[in-house]
């Protein structure tokens, strides 16, 4: 029997099964995909993830990869009037990190198994949970799975199963964990790589449309979003739009292009779905995409899944084996959770609207003549300030 059984070996539930086997516990990690593997996502990691990392002792080998740093921000804003506000800068520095990084996922989720394991995880691969296991109260005590061309079901038990299985999460699914707030669809993307276009991290924003470069593995990653009720028109001709999208919202990006070659097909979706879900029960919690998910247009799902991950932990503590503590430690952090996250949901959906609103072209006017302002502005988007810690009386009366 294990203590814990983490469902997902990606960029929640790999660092969570690493965290736990370093406090002592006898932990099993299990993921239906096979590793390295590659899956859609934004890359980004904020400074925040970056420091985890650090604290995680991971950056070095992350570094030693060969994935570049990035050290400088650009947002360029414009609305439909052609007013635009360009904001260049860099946050402070966090803990003495002042680079951001966007690995390529095949690079980072395989780094963090091989963490995991190295630090006496159990991992098995290319296994698919078909059900929760059950005691006569009801509470998961373990799960039901197969693994990848046999017949025969595995069951392994434990005192706590964590879903980290992403946002289509099948424990979720079979525990029941109700969705608590759910937004609607507001933006499909589409990316890709590129070599020879040089980037740090940018951002180019016009009504109904934004397009994000960013640095990864010998590749420079570019995306670009459209409403989500584009959608079928957009995936009728995908290579299209994503060029006209860029060439239309951030025109000397495309003049990068040409000059570059695009190495991979395009990868995109529709299903950018926004939503808490309960995040526990009796024997079970869910961290990551399975728990919450928001649109990729803020780049926070790496970054959030990390905090998750060393959040769980840390509430947890050693009160796994007494069934009272588990509960009493697993509604601290589902409180916690929501706390952490909910400021930053909230920021992407009105984000993710893709509307250019004068109030905010007018406040990132402001922010642009003031270059200590605007290194603070890119903080709050990092998730190093907050939005009242952003905005204070004596840098506000400099302008």
């Amino acid at each position: 029997m294990y203590d814990v059984i983490v469902v997902g070996a990606r960029c929640a539930g790999a660092p969570t099964a690493m965290l736990l086997a370093r406090a002592g516990y006898r932990v099993l990690l299990i993921d239906r995909a096979r590793f390295p593997s590659d899956t859609l996502s934004t890359h980004y990691l904020h400074l925040p993830a970056v420091r985890q990392l650090a604290k995680w002792k991971l950056l070095d080998e992350l570094l030693a990869s060969g994935c570049p740093p990035m050290r400088r921000t650009i947002y360029h804003v414009a609305d439909a009037t052609g007013r635009e506000v360009r904001l260049v800068g860099s946050p402070p520095p966090l803990d003495g990190h002042d680079a951001s990084y966007a690995p390529r996922r095949y690079v980072l989720d395989t780094l963090l198994v091989r963490a995991a394991t190295a630090a006496g995880a159990e991992f098995r691969e290319n296994c698919a949970v078909t059900g929760l296991l059950r005691d006569e109260s009801g509470c998961v005590t373990g799960v039901r799975f197969r693994t990848d061309g046999q017949a025969r079901e595995t069951t392994e038990h434990a005192s706590l199963v964590v879903g980290a299985d992403g946002k289509r999460s099948a424990i979720a699914r079979l525990a029941g964990a109700e969705v608590t707030r759910r937004d609607p669809l507001l933006t499909c993307a589409y990316y890709s790589y590129w070599d020879k276009v040089p980037t740090d991290f940018e951002l180019h924003e016009r009504p109904g449309r934004w397009v994000g470069a960013l640095r990864t593995h010998d590749a420079t990653l570019v995306a670009a979003y459209f409403p989500q009720k584009q959608f079928p028109a957009v995936r009728a001709d995908a290579q299209r739009a994503y060029l006209e999208n860029i060439r239309g919202t951030a025109p000397e990006l495309y003049e990068r292009l040409q000059g570059g070659t695009q190495l991979e097909r395009l990868y995109g979706t529709g299903d950018q779905q926004n939503f808490f879900r309960r995040a526990h029960g009796p024997g079970w919690v869910l961290i990551g995409d399975a728990a919450h998910h928001k649109d990729s247009i803020t780049a926070r799902g790496i970054t959030d899944a990390f905090a998750q991950a060393q959040l769980l932990v840390g509430c947890l503590g050693e009160s796994i084996q007494d069934r009272l503590e588990l509960n009493t430690a697993l509604h601290r952090f589902g409180e916690c959770r929501d706390a952490l996250l909910d400021p930053v949901y909230q920021g992407t959906i009105v984000v993710a609207h893709l509307q250019v609103q004068p109030d905010r072209l007018a406040l990132l006017q402001l922010i642009g003549q003031d270059q200590e302002l605007t290194n603070r502005y890119f903080a709050a988007v990092a998730g190093i300030l907050t939005v009242e810690e952003l905005y204070t009386p004596d840098l506000l009366a400099q302008l």
